[in-house]
């Protein structure tokens, strides 16, 4: 059998053909392995016959969808790559990525028409010359051909495989907290070591129901919705993700586990009275791409769901360290020990090993992280030394292995010469019954190089910036305690859940001296 991503989902559909596949959390729209492999095919064959070639890039400008995933997979078995594109970009940043990785097809949903027409309008300053539209028959645009047309009129056999190992399968643009985004490459050799290397690791036993309700476009909802497919799970896939939905749907399809992001699972318990829903089937939740509070782990574990930490990069095809259920609580600092098939290990800035607590760079070296950034040399080099990948992220790790994530080095406050984790004050705020959630920036000092502020979301009109101070007191260290508050309505946050520093530290630019 070839290595071949698009051949899992055969290989299911042979051994598991009646078992659901997918089912559309609102519309309650749902199809067997069987019938998710024939709509695959069938996908792969029209672009067979549309002409596409091996290594062409498409774009997939799609809410999460069953024509996400049959494309996807479509595309894989026929040697395409795959352009997972971020729905919330405007028209200036998708045509950047558009024509950064050559994209020559483009499949939108009708959600994006408007953004979608403009890109068209712009000509040569993108590859696109197909245009394919998912949403109600005879309602696509001039320049467009319609999805559900263009797929129907193939046969469901399987096409020619033509791609495998080494052959490129996606390139997946990060987030571009800072700067430019970079497309980051997989191929179908490290994407199948990414299954492996969760399926070794995470703990799934049949009949497993997976709510998927991060945007497919990222690497921790794409790469555990693949790992379904190899397991054979069933995968209940919110189009978009809501706090009040995703309780009913828990309760509705009796799902067992979950990937979420801190402030998901944030928003959920601000849902008035979820109590009210049954969530006896929900075993565990795993829950990354940000520092977790470790006052969610205890509140979520009193309501009997554990809570398993995982550290992932899109560039490690999504797993570096996971936390087991047994440890969840009593190390619950802790984002787990590296997965399977993964080795992790700590640097201090002269590269030398760092000893058990000792903080420094995290490292992560296994057969499936990428293998460069999409025609950026320099950065592949200064990220991938020695088959090991730079992180940029500090981290701490134990004598049992047990790895914990402190925060990104760029985001790090030096203060009177100490060195401040923002993630470590923003845990005790969280804790804080008044505060929906908050984030820690460096400002300027005279006296200290940089202090940290405090950004926070109240929930609570009588909360003020001295009741803060003094819930901080004697929590943290004095180099660590705030030397101020800011109150705002929301904090940014990129699609993975991470909050946008950059954008606070030009919201908030002054000094606040206390």
């Amino acid at each position: 059998m070839l290595n071949n991503l698009g051949l899992m989902l055969s290989k299911r559909a042979h051994l598991s053909p009646d078992t659901e596949a997918f089912v559309d959390s609102k519309t309650g729209y749902r199809q067997s392995f069987f019938q998710l492999d024939c709509r695959s095919n069938q996908m792969a064959n029209a672009f067979l016959t549309a002409g596409i070639e091996k290594g062409e890039r498409v774009g997939l400008l799609l809410m999460n969808s069953i024509e996400f995933i049959e494309s996807y997979y479509a595309l894989a078995k026929i040697g395409a790559v795959i352009v997972p594109l971020n729905w919330r970009l405007v028209a200036d940043e998708l045509e950047f990525i558009l024509k950064d990785s050559g994209t020559k097809r483009l499949i939108f949903d009708s959600e994006f028409l408007e953004v979608v027409t403009e890109l068209q309008r712009r000509g040569e300053k993108t590859e696109v010359k197909q245009w394919l539209h998912v949403g109600a028959p005879n309602t696509e645009p001039a320049f467009a051909e319609g999805y559900v047309d263009f797929r129907d009129a193939q046969s469901i056999e399987q096409p020619t495989i033509s791609a495998a190992d080494k052959d490129m399968l996606y390139i997946m643009y990060t987030s571009g907290t800072t700067g430019l985004p970079k497309g980051v490459v997989h191929t179908h050799y490290t994407s199948i070591w990414g299954i492996l290397t969760i399926a070794a690791t995470a703990q799934y036993f049949p009949p497993e129901r997976y709510l998927a309700c991060l945007p497919m476009f990222h690497v921790g909802a794409l790469t555990p919705l693949a790992v379904n497919i190899y397991n054979g799970t069933t995968s209940v896939v919110m189009r978009s993700f809501d706090p009040v939905s995703a309780w009913e749907v828990i309760e509705r399809e009796k799902i067992t586990s979950a990937l979420c992001v801190p402030a998901m699972l944030n928003f959920m318990l601000q849902v008035d009275n979820f109590n009210r829903y049954d969530r006896s089937s929900l075993r565990w939740v795993m829950v990354g791409a940000a520092p977790v509070p470790i006052s969610l782990v205890k509140r979520y574990n009193e309501l009997g769901v554990e809570l398993l930490q995982v550290y992932g990069l899109t560039e490690t095809c999504g797993p570096a360290c996971l936390m087991d259920s047994k440890n969840a609580i009593e190390k619950p600092g802790s984002t787990g020990q590296a997965f399977f098939h993964t080795e992790v290990k700590i640097i201090n800035k002269d590269g030398e090993i760092c000893g058990p607590g000792e903080a420094g760079e995290v490292l992560v070296r296994g057969e499936h992280n990428m293998v460069e950034y999409w025609n950026r040399p320099d950065a592949t080099r200064e990220t991938l030394v020695d088959g090991w990948l730079h992180t940029g992220d500090i981290g701490t790790i134990d004598e049992s292995g047990f790895v914990s994530i402190q925060d990104r080095i760029k985001d790090m406050i030096i203060s009177g010469g100490e060195n401040v984790y923002p993630a470590e004050i923003e845990d005790v705020l969280s804790s804080h019954p008044y505060i929906v959630e908050a984030a820690v920036i460096g400002q300027n000092s005279a006296q200290w190089g940089e202090s940290p502020v405090a950004i926070v979301v109240k929930n609570n009109e009588d909360l003020t910036e001295d009741m803060i101070l003094e819930y901080c007191t004697g929590k943290l260290a004095k180099f660590k305690q705030p030397v101020g508050v800011r109150f705002i309505e929301q904090i940014p946050r990129n699609p993975s859940g991470k909050i946008l520093k950059r954008v606070l530290r030009e919201s908030f630019p002054s000094a606040l001296p206390k």
